[in-house]
């Protein structure tokens, strides 16, 4: 039976990576340098789950909501009717169960309390079991299989392994230049504080799910991602404690009581948690994050709407990842949050079409970006067709590599903003990165195509700032130095900016004589709609496909490159009560349950 499961596994893989679809970006990013997209988020799409195991009206309290999801049979749903719950302490989920409202305009959930979840203290609790990055059970050495994509790996041992675990592959962060990638997060060299998330100096991880064990060899799905794997940097090989599997949270509104705020508080906590979920969630007054993906693998967040925090200085942030792979945010709408997506060490990640407006700040004139790196160890994300202000690449926590943004539109403007107005900053060390086919810049704002710092006449109405290692437009003595392999390794290519006034195929922003990584330069102009969807997704309607790119030519944005994305147009046309959205997903975009990539099979859930 063992061996029959085994096999079913292995064959499973293989046909998932069978059907893939082939790679878009191909002939413009380097194979080294990009990745298969298509699997990020929960395995096979979100399940449509119809069997109600139990269904509870406004007044049901924590308890009960809690005690219905524990007894909840596999697969089923825990209904929470239309009204007010007003809840003292925090909900907790459990594998294979879904936690579903009549529709965030109509099941809201008041939440005073929290639960510890694992001591990160969440309103409602994703978690499996074990403990945070310091408790990795005895981790072994990766003694072979280091190239990117490869499926098997050599471990000097197999014990505590078994078909179905999770498993985490780390390595040493950099100490020193070495021309090519840099992750760390060693001070001062390539960070302001360190701290990255991770075991201490391992910032680099992925996550895999063991399909096979022979001898002391592994196979794992899906491949490696990263290519800068190397024995030099001892890799090793370990998994945590148990995971939660295939929960999900929908169609309800939470509203976060301050019993979560501070440094440590979260709305929606997932922790050791694999191919869990939240979908049409409306998520108010977050404390310090919306959602915590915390070590988490194959997470999906879409067609949610998070408003505010209980703060506006540096910890108010809508998802933030801290040690995640292979996740998807996806659709959804971040209104008056300081930093709408912080992207902690997290590998192989996809962002897609979500939409930021108004990132509240405590400093009224310094623009937040609607994405942040801001961690060591991020690598091989996607950033595509998203609507918001700029992306940024930040020191304060260490570095990252081979990033991409792809059909985005960023404006580097907001009413009242006149500081860090910058479309794209990408700070020292942060190598390898890919700007494609974007619309930057807000017309009569910006004024210089590319500057070194954010300071100066012309620093912050910059298009691109690439390399500087300075705290915005000031640098202090114990500052990382400024990086110009930062810009000599990235790929500009089909952008629109409004400096230049035309789409930028410029043979000079193509890093062909990388000594490393290069890319040639691309033979055709021509776009892919996506990178990493094979076709519009039904959920898009008959809104122009894509929607933000060189090749739009009939839109409203600048140079007429950039349509609304739905996730724009739910924030535009949904009535609000005291400026908050009315919101209800299904409202905005009906019953749909995946993006439009084909299903994969289900991996074995392990308890």
């Amino acid at each position: 039976m063992r061996r029959n499961l085994t096999l079913c596994l292995f064959l499973g893989a293989l046909i998932w990576s069978g059907i893939a679809h082939a790679q878009e970006w191909s002939g413009i990013i380097a194979p080294q340098r990009a990745m298969d997209w298509s699997g990020a988020g929960v395995s096979g799409g979100i399940p449509n789950r119809t069997i109600i195991c139990t269904t509870l009206n406004a007044g049901a309290t924590a308890a009960q909501i809690n005690t219905a999801i524990a007894g909840c049979p596999t697969g089923q749903v825990v209904k929470l009717g239309p009204g007010t719950f007003a809840l003292a302490t925090g909900l907790v989920m459990k594998s294979n169960v879904t936690l579903r409202g009549a529709g965030a305009d109509q099941t809201r959930l008041s939440i005073q309390g929290t639960d510890g979840c694992l001591g990160l203290r969440a309103s409602v609790c994703v978690a499996g079991t074990g403990t945070w990055y310091g408790g990795a059970l005895t981790p072994t050495n990766w003694t072979a299989g280091y190239a990117k994509g490869a499926t098997q790996i050599t471990v000097a041992s197999t014990s505590g392994f078994a078909v179905g675990t999770i498993l985490v592959l780390d390595q040493l962060d950099d100490t020193s230049d070495t021309g090519q990638t840099i992750i760390s997060d060693l001070m001062p060299t390539f960070s302001r504080e360190g701290g990255a998330p991770g075991r201490p100096n391992r910032a680099q991880q992925e996550y895999f799910q063991i399909v096979a064990i022979n001898g002391n060899v592994l196979t794992l799905t899906p491949g490696l991602r990263m290519p800068n794997w190397r024995v030099g940097r001892s890799p090793q090989a370990f998994t945590y404690g148990g995971n939660i599997f295939k929960a999900g949270i929908e169609n309800l509104s939470i509203d976060h009581g301050p019993a979560a705020a501070g440094t440590t508080g979260s709305g929606i906590a997932f922790h050791n948690a694999t191919d869990c979920w939240i979908k049409g969630v409306r998520s108010l007054n977050g404390p310090r994050n919306h959602v915590w993906l915390r070590q988490a693998f194959r997470a999906e967040v879409r067609d949610s709407y998070f408003y505010g925090g209980q703060g506006a200085g540096s910890l108010s942030y809508g998802v933030e990842s801290f040690v995640a792979s292979d996740a998807l945010v996806v659709n959804s709408i971040f209104h008056h949050v300081t930093a709408p997506m912080v992207i902690g060490n997290n590998i192989g990640s996809v962002y897609a079409f979500n939409y930021a407006i108004d990132n509240y700040y405590a400093s009224q004139a310094w623009m937040q970006g609607a994405f942040v790196v801001h961690d060591a160890g991020v690598g091989m994300l996607l950033i595509e067709g998203n609507y918001g202000q700029a992306f940024q690449a930040d020191l304060f926590h260490g570095t990252s590599a081979m990033v991409t943004t792809f059909r985005n539109f960023f404006a580097g403007w907001e009413p009242g903003k006149t500081s860090n107005t910058i479309p794209i900053q990408v700070q020292s060390w942060h190598r390898y990165y890919h700007h494609v086919g974007n619309v930057l810049g807000y017309p009569g704002y910006h004024n210089t195509y590319q500057s070194l710092s954010p300071s100066g006449t012309n620093g912050h109405t910059a298009i691109f700032t690439l390399g500087w290692g300075g705290q915005g437009g000031r640098r202090y003595s114990d500052d990382p130095p400024n990086d110009p392999r930062v810009a000599a390794t990235t790929l500009r290519w089909g952008n629109y900016d409004v400096v230049s006034g035309a789409v930028r195929y410029e043979a000079s922003e193509v890093p062909s004589g990388d000594a490393y990584y290069p890319i040639p330069i691309p033979s055709s102009h021509a776009l892919p709609a996506s990178f990493f969807l094979p076709s519009k997704p039904s959920w898009w309607g008959d809104r122009p496909w894509p929607a933000i790119g060189p090749d739009v030519t009939d839109g409203t944005g600048p140079g007429r490159h950039v349509h609304s994305i739905p996730a724009k147009e739910c924030y535009d046309r949904t009535a609000k009560t005291s400026g908050i959205l009315d919101f209800n997903a299904l409202n905005c975009y009906g019953q749909q349950t995946s993006v439009g990539r084909p299903a994969a099979p289900d991996r074995l859930d392990v308890r």
